[in-house]
């Protein structure tokens, strides 16, 4: 389909947000939430989109903001999304914004940041609601405002994120026709895109191993069965899933164990452990492999060497699937916000995003937003203390995103 070169709105009224949407973005740093917990964060989207007279409705999912712009002319439903929630995570770095918040994740005080760039997310979405909402009269249908909230998973025992947004029919009233999405890269230079059609990021998976031994002494193991051992079998075991079962020259795939608890004093040998990790896959038939493997492999290892052990596998995020047709169609209107030189085709990565779940059910397209300052070879990854977005990078996001509603609308 043919997109004109020309922006539908001037780059002066882009730039002229410019700053309103860093110092959001500012404001949301310093203020994190954790998933579910959002509440003065929604507040603020929420007063904002009125103040637009954007039609908007709160407590979606819990803490989500819904926010509806009718163009002038009727036509189609696209939906843009933010993620609006921080992590556990205590920041490290010399932002005169950094934050300094507590809070209580799993019954411990912990830092809360935003390690992976859901303010700058939060900020975007707001300035786009801001220009568009002054050029209804360019808008040939409605556009539906998601801020979703506990895109990092919901705290133990609550539902939460974008399942329980799509649960709750948050792409109906009115049904979308077609949602987009960005997430901000620590590792892309500023004023670049990356894309990719089809997988773009990986389903994701928790499991939980619990091993059963036999308690002695630490100085006589031969009286127990030790279940510390019997999981350093289980997880060496595990990798060779990934390294001589799964054909990764296809799609990539990890295990990983994040945490193992096991004892409570140097010289005994506990009764049990327990093992908490992930599964990453880009395939839906090898993450179905691996998960049989994983289940068979854990009984037999534990068995081996004495003891029995139980696999519990939780399905998470599920691919991160854009539509080839839609990203043909909108691949354009990439290149003529950021230039045909700054759009680049990545890898599939192995991260994952519950954007995936509106997949689902509408065709969606989800791109990364270069954040890092050119020729900084220092980029510090997501989810970590000394997380670092460029501010730079923010406002291409927001011609981006509004580009692509009205392009697709005028399709």
């Amino acid at each position: 389909l043919f997109v004109q070169a020309q922006m539908h709105i001037s780059m002066n009224e882009y730039e002229s947000i410019e700053n309103q949407v860093i110092n959001w973005r500012h404001d949301f740093h310093q203020n994190p939430e954790l998933s579910n917990r959002e509440f003065k964060t929604a507040a603020k989207i929420a007063a904002h989109l009125k103040s637009l007279g954007i039609e908007v409705t709160t407590e979606v999912a819990k803490t989500g903001v819904i926010g509806i712009l009718k163009g002038d002319l009727p036509g189609k439903v696209v939906a843009l999304r933010a993620d609006i929630d921080a992590l556990p995570v205590t920041e490290r770095n010399d932002l005169s914004f950094k934050s300094t918040v507590k809070g209580d994740f799993m019954g411990e005080e912990v830092g809360v940041m935003h390690a992976c760039g859901h303010d700058t997310h939060t900020a975007i979405l707001m300035g786009v609601a801001t220009v568009l909402s002054k050029n209804k009269d360019k808008i040939k249908g409605t556009i539906k405002f998601i801020f979703q909230p506990a895109e990092e998973g919901a705290p133990p025992g609550e539902e939460g994120g974008a399942s329980l947004m799509v649960k709750e029919g948050v792409l109906e009233n009115p049904k979308v026709d077609a949602i987009f999405g960005l997430h901000i890269n620590s590792v892309l230079p500023v004023g670049t895109i990356g894309y990719k059609p089809l997988g773009a990021m990986a389903a994701s998976d928790r499991f939980v191993i619990k091993v059963h031994g036999k308690q002695t002494h630490g100085s006589e193991p031969w009286g127990g069965v030790d279940p510390i051992l019997i999981s350093a079998k289980i997880i060496d075991g595990l990798q060779t899933i990934i390294s001589r079962e799964t054909e990764l020259t296809n799609e990539a795939a990890v295990i990983t164990v994040g945490k193992i608890t096991a004892g409570i004093r140097f010289n005994i040998i506990p009764e049990s452990a327990e093992m908490v990790g992930t599964i990453r896959t880009l395939d839906y038939k090898m993450r179905d492999h691996i998960g049989k493997r994983m289940t068979e492999m854990v009984a037999d290892i534990a068995k081996a060497y004495g003891g029995s052990a139980t696999i519990e596998i939780v399905n998470g995020a599920a691919i991160t699937f854009n539509d080839p047709a839609l990203v043909t169609e909108m691949l354009p209107t990439l290149q003529k916000t950021a230039g045909t030189q700054k759009v680049k085709l990545m890898k599939a990565i192995t991260g994952a995003e519950d954007f995936s779940f509106f997949q689902e059910k509408v065709p969606g397209f989800y791109f990364f937003l270069g954040g890092n300052t050119p020729g900084n070879t220092e980029a510090f990854p997501h989810h970590t203390p000394d997380f670092k977005i460029d501010d730079a990078g923010m406002i291409l996001g927001v011609k981006t995103l509004s580009e692509m509603a009205l392009d697709y609308l005028s399709h």
